[in-house]
Order: C-alpha cells, then structure tokens, then sequence
C-alpha cells in the first residue's frame, strides 16, 4: 500500500511538474517570441499571473516570487530545480534542492509532506 502511495505521489509531482514546465500559458519566452516576428511592439502584452489565486487551464497553481520568499522565509516552502545537473551547478535558486525531471519518481520521498513544494525548470 506503501509504494502504491509512493509510486502515485511520484508520477502526479511528475505530471505537475512537466505540466509547468510546458504550459503554453507561459509569457516569457512566448512574448519575446511575438515581439520580434511581428513589428509591432502593441501587438500582445503579456500580462503578470495574478497571486496564484486562479489556476491555468493545466490546473497547475502558480505562484510569485514575492509569494515564494515569504514561504520559504516562514519555512513552509521547499523549492526543487528539475533541470539538470549542470544547469544547477551554473546558477539555482538560493536554498533550492536539485531533482532532475528524470529523477522525481526514484527521489519523492526525500521531499516533505508537510510543506509547499515549488518546482521550477528555467
């Protein structure tokens, strides 16, 4: 019953976290896309997510980074990097823990139940 809980726990921290990571809800690399194919600097302004209070169509929460450093100012936050090793290495988020996309299944249960735990890939 264990492992049919871990294993569950695995794949929907997985889901979520590819869900994010892809969600064509995303502004940055859309809107400096748009802006440099059409001249028109009007054309779509992305705007900022609102305080993770509505969900996405991928049903994902998203939260700010003002939100996120209150969270892990008050410890009830953990943030995990999904990218690889080497991305880590270059640069990462003070405080955050390195578990590569391919490795969240294997590693779900070094994560606490008992916090928010934000992941992020770029």
């Amino acid at each position: 019953m264990r492992l049919l809980f871990s294993l569950s726990a695995a794949v929907v921290l997985a889901v979520v976290t590819l869900a994010a990571c892809n969600s064509s809800e995303t502004n940055g690399n859309r809107a400096s896309s748009n802006a440099g194919s059409s001249g028109n600097s009007s054309a779509a302004t992305p705007q900022p997510p609102s305080s993770g209070s509505i969900a996405p169509s991928d049903g994902v929460k998203r939260v700010t980074t003002v939100e996120v450093r209150e969270a892990l100012s008050k410890g009830t936050a953990l943030v995990v990097d999904v990218r690889g090793d080497v991305a880590y290495k270059q640069s990462h988020i003070k405080g955050s823990i390195s578990v590569p996309l391919e490795q969240v299944a294997a590693r779900v249960k070094e994560l606490p139940r008992d916090k928010m735990i934000v992941t992020y890939c770029s």
